[in-house]
């Protein structure tokens, strides 16, 4: 299967469950997963982080995720593995992005081995990471090739969307070069 097919495919019917999503009265958990840009943005119950300068877009995702200040855990292994200037590249890239609360849940000793594995952390981080700018808007069930070159499966549960395991807290932090999706908990890649 080639990753725009499945892009595309997954973009359009998580559409219509993230419309629904946008309409009650929790906090919208939705995620993307295509890489076709949205017209517009879905309502969303909290607003999108911003910029250190107030204004939308104007820092990358490494920038971005930086002064947000809940991805310190995902910014240093980033560093460790080499790819801060990946992403801060022209893109675009859609990263679902773990919380430091997300990488709590990892044991300590698992990450201690992956920050000694250069070539392991970064399969890691990568299988977080899907070619294109991938809005809230465009998703819809099904996977979603990832630049790791693993799919991951997102799945829509009234208003949960999931990615794997992971369910998706906050949509669209639109930056300069992507979009970043908040997710609450760490995706590991199967084995290959």
């Amino acid at each position: 299967m080639s990753p725009k097919p499945s892009l595309v495919g997954a973009g359009l019917v998580l559409a219509g469950a993230l419309a629904l999503s946008a309409c009650s009265s929790t906090s919208t958990t939705s995620t993307s997963a295509t890489s076709t840009p949205a017209t517009k943005a879905p309502a969303m119950a909290d607003p999108p982080m911003t910029g250190t300068s107030g204004t939308m877009a104007t820092q990358d995702i490494v920038d971005t995720a930086v002064a947000s200040g809940q991805f310190t855990t995902l910014a240093k292994l980033l560093t460790q593995a080499g790819l801060v200037e990946t992403l801060k590249g022209q893109g675009p890239f859609t990263v679902f992005a773990p919380t430091d609360a997300a990488f709590a849940k990892v044991p300590a000793a698992t990450l201690e081995a992956l920050g000694k594995d250069p070539a392991q952390l970064k399969k890691v981080l990568t299988y977080h990471v899907v070619p294109g700018k991938v809005l809230a808007a465009d998703v819809k069930p099904g996977e979603v090739m990832t630049v790791e070159g693993q799919p991951v499966k997102i799945t829509v549960d009234g208003s949960t969307v999931k990615v794997n395991d992971a369910t998706v807290t906050k949509t669209d932090i639109v930056t300069s070069n992507g979009v970043i999706h908040v997710i609450d908990t760490v995706l590991i890649p199967p084995a290959s």
